[in-house]
């Protein structure tokens, strides 16, 4: 299934937990510390809450989380078939996850979207991988 991810930051991570929790109908899939996010059936949405004191009500990043490494693959050639530059990420750990990613800049406005999958959890929001692995931008 693939799904929009929408990256928040938020002042208060409990007290965002609760309203998204009760807004969706729906508990967090992963909390760590300053950490969380929901995988939201209806619509299919993956929803992260980053603590960022100071910053919470601001847009985080963008995403769209895909099923695999092959189809993180075709998305990146469809773009770069359409003209669009990316930024590989493979191999990474963000957001308590290893993950195959790349990075796509809106050209008009700046904003970055994530192309990703999961590849399995992780103990570490973010972590250097080994050299020659990829590179560490999370979020």
């Amino acid at each position: 299934m693939e799904r929009l991810q929408l990256a928040l930051n938020v002042d208060d991570l409990d007290a965002s937990i609760a309203f998204y929790s009760r807004l969706f109908d729906t508990p967090p899939a992963k909390v760590r510390p300053g950490y969380a996010n929901f995988a939201v059936a209806v619509p299919p949405l993956k929803l992260v809450l980053i603590e960022n004191p100071g910053h919470g009500g601001s847009l985080n990043h963008l995403g769209i989380e895909v099923d695999d490494v092959p189809r993180v693959d075709a998305v990146q050639r469809r773009l770069t078939g359409a003209g669009l530059a990316s930024t590989d990420e493979r191999g990474t750990t963000c957001c308590y996850a290893a993950q195959d990613k790349f990075w796509v800049e809106d050209t008009p406005d700046g904003e970055r979207w994530e192309v990703y999958t999961v590849l399995v959890d992780s103990p570490t929001f973010a972590a250097t991988p080994a050299a020659g692995a990829g590179t560490t931008t999370c979020c």
